[in-house]
């Protein structure tokens, strides 16, 4: 019998890693998760900001950034006004960083689920390319052919199933940035 648990376990990888860039999409509500790309320019090196500082949220429209250390707050300011894709206003008091999240207007809500909707198809190839690898795999095998045929199915039910998980994540999170 061909084993796909193999494929179902990294497929369920993509999954995650899918849900994971979708926590990074900006909603117009304020979340730890928004400036988890952010790097910030500390000790003479680059470094993820959550290695530098900490992000809490303070109110639906408010982050509150607290560094380590308070000698990187100029720092953590600039990279944040930096990033492009955050438009995004910081402001210090010289012990935390304030991040005030603007309201999205319709048309930058629209720009983001465009945005976002490029990891549905990069997370769609991906498990395309599992199921081709099963295939691959599959036909390798030595096996009596209804039993390779069965086994097909499996793989292809398989991938619609994870395709389908992949289509309700993004649903769910084109609903939520639509929400004004």
């Amino acid at each position: 019998m061909f084993d796909t648990d193999k494929y179902k376990k990294l497929m369920d990888e993509v999954v995650a890693k899918f849900k994971d860039e979708l926590k990074k999409v900006r909603t117009g509500r304020a979340h730890p998760d928004m400036l988890a790309g952010v790097k910030v320019e500390a000790y003479g090196q680059w470094m993820p900001l959550n290695q530098v500082a900490n992000v809490t949220v303070s109110g639906a429209t408010m982050l509150l950034v607290t560094p380590y250390d308070p000698s990187t707050i100029p720092g953590i300011s600039s990279a944040i006004r930096a990033d492009s894709t955050l438009s995004l206003n910081p402001s210090d008091d010289g012990r935390v960083v304030r991040v005030p999240i603007p309201p999205l207007t319709e048309e930058r809500r629209k720009e983001i689920v465009k945005s976002a909707s490029k990891f549905v198809e990069e997370s769609k190839v991906k498990i395309r390319n599992l199921r081709e690898d099963a295939r691959k795999d599959l036909k390798s095998a030595e096996l009596p052919e209804d039993a390779k045929k069965r086994a097909e199915k499996g793989i292809d039910d398989l991938t619609k199933e994870f395709n389908e998980k992949i289509d309700s994540e993004f649903k769910t999170k084109e609903s939520e940035i639509m929400q004004i």
